[in-house]
């Protein structure tokens, strides 16, 4: 990926100071380290990408590679990185099933903590009935696409411009 690729938020400050409360405010993530993390915090201004996936589930082991190499080379590779947060809502069956699927894992990826009920109101909330699902936010917490795998499998990083624009982050590529 080229350098010289900008990224620019052009919220509102209120939106920003809102930022993920509809969707994850007041939660804690965990990192792929087992850090803890306040989600207002570490999804603010950015694009968020709920991955509902488990580690048993063979469709999830398909796409991850795919997902984990798209936001590789949007978020690790780029200077400067994209606003983009991939945060793993597990329907492993165990911590254990989680934790070795996160260690697969880019280092940036974040995660709903095992035990947190939330993940379970999370795939009620989002209608999810099978994994793997992937549904792109906003920064306000409002729905993008619930078909970000498809678009992700279809256009491949291209998607991604789309999201950005219908979130109100502004990019613009130099070279």
């Amino acid at each position: 990926m080229s350098a010289g690729l900008l990224w620019q938020v052009s919220s509102t400050a209120g939106d920003l100071e809102r930022a993920m409360v509809d969707a994850l405010g007041g939660r804690h993530l965990v990192t792929a380290g087992g850090a803890w993390v306040e989600a207002e915090t570490v999804l603010q201004n950015k694009v968020v990408a709920l991955y509902f996936a488990a580690a048993r589930c063979a469709p999830s082991r398909d796409f991850t590679p795919l997902l984990r190499d798209f936001y590789v080379e949007l978020v690790e590779q780029a200077l400067p990185p994209a606003p983009l947060a991939v945060v793993l809502v597990s329907a492993d069956r165990s911590a254990r099933e989680m934790e070795d699927f996160m260690s697969q894992l880019p280092g940036g990826w974040l995660a709903l903590p095992f035990y947190d009920p939330y993940r379970h109101e999370l795939r009620t909330r989002y209608h999810i009935t099978a994994t793997p699902k992937l549904v792109i936010l906003k920064p306000s917490g409002e729905v993008i696409t619930d078909k970000g795998r498809k678009q992700i499998r279809e256009r491949g990083r291209a998607c991604f411009q789309s999201w950005v624009e219908v979130a109100d982050v502004f990019q613009n590529f130099s070279g």
